[in-house]
């Protein structure tokens, strides 16, 4: 990851996050990306504090790049350090989860399983909240397993922290908030025939919620702000027919929790009542498709991988209900509760939203390659997959590097990746930074471009980017190369979407860019930019 970082720039979300992530901490601005928790923001801002960018005022993204242009990779590169870290810590959570309810070996096999898949490698250096989500999400199960094990108050407490840690990395994490009520009220329910006072998981609850409002009221700082005339505004335009009862519910919970942290959970129903633009196989939705994530499954992870976790679910769910294997529940259960949060979910953007789901894959996959180990008649043959397995992965995830955001396995193979998926699967705007050099090494300082983060990313390489969509800029100059992102040409992103934020006519979005799509590209940067020559 570490290696990727040096040659990938920082993604489109990026250029929000980072800044976003110093103004938190520094200022307290808690507005610049109010949609995402802090927690993230912690991770990437903590070692800005060590590089002192300059601090431009007003506190805007673009200005705060603009004022550290000579810090723009040092800023760049430190900032996802702490996210890298974050994706070793969930390697190591995968580690130990696996060793308690197995042993060494599966554990080993579950981090090598995690090690070498292309969507870990692709957002653990991301400054973003998928990664942080996915490590919160097994944090919390993992300590709610440790927790049934031996209730105590310190349990407890601890149980209170992971569940903070999760909620702080991603909204989508409050799905904890109802599976630790139904759990309070099982144990409440059975106290008696274990021999437990049921005052104790009342007390025990009591504990974990002041832990949890506690650590979400300092990850802001214990600010209570006032609604103001922007928040209202917003709440009227984002909820026409609600937007009283969303105004008078955020003061209500701004006694308890930050009004800007209500703020976000608002924005976050608001994005997927709304939905985004998106395609899958050729089509094209903003509401998605609800059998999207396991298609996504299908095509971003390593043939192995795939296979595995289906054998592997398979096997865990016979395990459990032929042989009453009680460890199998504690790993089934969270995937599927997660897996059927994402059902639901109008956003279909990306496989990192399932990325939480992936951890208890590893886990179930490195368990069923150590039982198969375990069988005295099929020994050699069970090595022999073994073997195959890793040694196939391993050469996946070399053969991908450092394209691993755009990794698509054997079954993407009959048309360009930018058919099969969009936005974040085939192109985020990291690949700016390649596109600069291969066009200096052609004597190239101007490019055509219709690709994400284009009227950002390239300037800071020396590279003048002339808009192709943007209606202002009138008939595009002429230049020798045009650069387009796999987004514009699958026809999900479209000048009326980029520039405006509205859903295209079906007959704008394929006729968008269209001659692009039947020419063949002189160069295909990162597997995500399209590189056309436009002249000789």
């Amino acid at each position: 990851m570490l290696a990727v970082v040096r040659r990938k720039n920082i993604t489109v979300d990026e250029i929000v996050m980072i800044p976003s992530a110093y103004y938190h901490l520094v200022a307290g601005n808690f507005q610049l990306v109010s949609e995402h928790p802090p927690l993230s923001k912690f991770l990437a801002g903590t070692p800005l504090l060590l590089v002192q960018p300059n601090e431009p005022q007003p506190q805007e993204f673009m200005r705060f790049w603009e004022g550290n242009a000579t810090n723009f990779e040092a800023i760049s590169f430190w900032a996802r350090v702490p996210m890298i870290l974050c994706t070793i810590a969930l390697g190591i959570l995968i580690f130990v989860f696996a060793r308690n309810l197995f042993d060494a070996r599966a554990a080993v096999f579950a981090v090598a399983l995690f090690s070498f898949e292309p969507t870990v490698l692709a957002h653990g250096r991301v400054v973003q909240t998928d990664m942080p989500a996915a490590l919160g999400y097994l944090l919390f199960f993992f300590v709610f397993y440790w927790y049934l094990r031996k209730p105590t108050w310190r349990r407890a407490a601890a149980l209170g922290a992971a569940t903070a840690f999760a909620i702080l990395a991603k909204f989508s994490m409050l799905l904890t908030a109802p599976i630790l009520l139904v759990a309070a009220m099982v144990l409440w329910w059975r106290a008696p025939r274990k021999q437990q006072q049921r005052s104790m998981f009342l007390k025990h609850a009591a504990l974990v919620t002041i832990v949890v409002l506690v650590a979400i009221n300092a990850a802001y700082f214990f600010q209570r702000r006032p609604l103001s005339d922007k928040d209202a505004l917003w709440a009227k335009k984002s909820f026409p027919a609600h937007h009283i009862a969303v105004l008078r519910t955020t003061r209500a919970a701004s006694y308890i929790v930050p009004a800007d942290f209500v703020l976000g959970v608002f924005w976050q129903v608001w994005h997927n009542n709304e939905g985004h633009p998106a395609s899958l196989l050729g089509q094209y939705s903003r509401t998605g498709w609800w059998y999207y994530f396991p298609l996504a499954f299908a095509l971003k992870t390593t043939l192995p991988f795939l296979l595995l976790s289906l054998v592997s679910l398979g096997w865990a769910t016979y395990q459990l209900i032929r042989k009453r294997d009680l460890r199998f529940l504690t790993l089934l259960v969270p995937f599927a509760i997660y897996t059927g949060f994402v059902f639901f979910s109008h956003i279909n953007i990306g496989i990192r939203y399932y990325l939480p789901a992936f951890p208890f894959l590893f886990i179930l996959g490195g368990a069923f390659l150590n039982s198969l180990l375990k069988t005295p008649r099929a020994r050699a043959a069970a090595i022999a997959i073994v073997c195959a397995t890793f040694c196939w992965i391993g050469l996946e995830s070399a053969r991908t590097f450092p394209n691993y955001l755009t990794y698509m396995n054997q079954l993407a193979s009959k048309h360009p990746h930018w058919w099969y998926l969009s936005d974040s699967n085939v192109e985020w705007g990291e690949d700016a930074k390649e596109l600069a050099t291969y066009l200096h090494q052609r004597g190239e300082t101007r490019v055509q471009t219709a690709f994400l983060g284009d009227f950002f990313s390239l300037h800071y390489y020396g590279v003048e980017s002339i808009s192709l969509i943007s209606p202002t800029a009138g008939e595009p100059e002429s230049t020798r190369y045009a650069a387009i992102g796999a987004g514009f040409l699958n026809g999900s992103v479209t000048p009326e979407y980029f520039l405006r934020g509205e859903w295209p006519s079906d007959t704008r979005r394929i006729n968008f860019l269209d001659e692009f799509r039947r020419r063949v590209p002189e160069a295909v940067i990162g597997n995500s930019i399209y590189v056309y020559r436009m002249q000789d």
